[in-house]
């Protein structure tokens, strides 16, 4: 992270799967110490499937010192329970649980609703303002990398000097497209065409 601060500053920095709570805390430290800005961070705590991928000294790390200093947070349906501490089945629930998160991570908030029971819509919580991200469900089995295409395609847009709104849009609309281009490579559930639109 020096090396990369002193060089060539940054326009925006994601965040995704952090192993320990010593990662957690010196990344947060970093970020402090060169001012980061157009910071994404993918809270990547529990798999699609609903499997706890980091321990809980970890998880509180993240909670309490890497999540607030991000520009936006994008947890997935699971994430977002563990964070709100309550089932999330519908755009109501979207939309109390940001308010709640919001409670102890003053950021904005993506709320990734591709497993809500009746629509496949984004919710923005940014700071009390609420935006929908409209989503068809894609007959696609191949997603592997689903939210950190999303996250990255965000802080992609943001460091292009787009806003915050604008970039989650754009991001969406490149992650449809190559969820839509139904690349199928190798066995499971394989990963997407990052390159459709080339």
């Amino acid at each position: 992270m020096d090396c990369i601060f002193q060089d060539i500053y940054p326009d925006a920095v994601k965040i995704g799967m952090v192993a320990n709570k010593e990662i957690i805390e010196m990344i947060a430290h970093k970020l402090v110490e060169y001012k980061a800005k157009n910071i994404v961070a993918d809270p990547v705590m529990v798999s699609t499937a609903g499997s706890r991928l980091m321990e809980e000294d970890a998880a509180n790390t993240l909670i309490e010192k890497l999540l607030p200093l991000a520009t936006v947070i994008t947890p997935n349906l699971a994430e977002a329970e563990v964070l709100c501490g309550f089932a999330i089945k519908t755009k109501e629930d979207c939309i109390k649980a940001a308010q709640t998160i919001s409670q102890k991570i003053p950021t904005a908030i993506l709320i990734k609703g591709g497993h809500l029971e009746d629509t496949a819509d984004d919710l923005l919580w940014d700071h009390g303002e609420i935006h929908w991200f409209e989503g068809n469900r894609i007959d696609n089995p191949n997603t592997h990398g689903t939210g950190c295409t999303l996250s990255s395609a965000i802080a992609s847009n943001l460091a292009a000097g787009h806003d915050l709104v604008t970039s989650i849009k754009n991001a969406k609309d490149y992650i449809t497209g190559a969820l839509k281009a139904n690349l199928d490579l190798g066995k499971g559930s394989g990963p997407l065409n990052h390159m459709y639109n080339l």
